[in-house]
């Protein structure tokens, strides 16, 4: 006989909607900041290969020119802001889950990372930061004499 770890709220999808909509609300109410705008933090992935360090966040719907990126002693810093698109129509939303607002994240960076060797590309939503690492830090192969 296996033992499973028993986890009642694995499929949500089986619950009332009464409890989903119950949910849906504490969560809302938990996570919004003040003036009914949510806070929000960007997702990030970094990965790393013997040449460089890369790091790519998900920024959709954030103008290039609202982003800021710093590499200074060492952190790394993602500040931006994602604004709210308001229009003028006699119509009204229904919902609103898209976080808006400014975020900022900070990263610190290994002595390896070499900062004259930084940049920034920002497509479809994605921006991906290349650091490349110094001389020093790459690995290279020291080949042994036997004599």
């Amino acid at each position: 006989m296996s033992i499973t770890k028993f986890s009642p709220f694995a499929n949500l999808n089986d619950f009332p909607v009464s409890f989903r909509l119950f949910e849906d609300t504490l969560n809302r109410l938990v996570h919004e900041g003040e003036g009914n705008v949510r806070p929000w933090i960007p997702a990030v992935d970094i990965l790393e290969d013997e040449n460089q360090l890369v790091l790519r966040a998900d920024v959709p719907g954030v103008d290039l020119a609202k982003i800021d990126i710093r590499l200074e002693n060492g952190t790394l810093t993602l500040k931006g802001q994602r604004e709210f698109e308001r229009k003028d129509d006699k119509t009204g939303y229904h919902r609103v889950e898209r976080h808006y607002g400014q975020f900022a994240r900070s990263f610190t960076m290994p002595e390896t990372v070499d900062p004259e060797k930084v940049s920034a590309e920002y497509k479809n939503g994605v921006l991906q930061i290349t650091l490349g690492k110094k001389e020093v830090a790459k690995p290279r192969s020291i080949q042994v004499q036997v004599s």
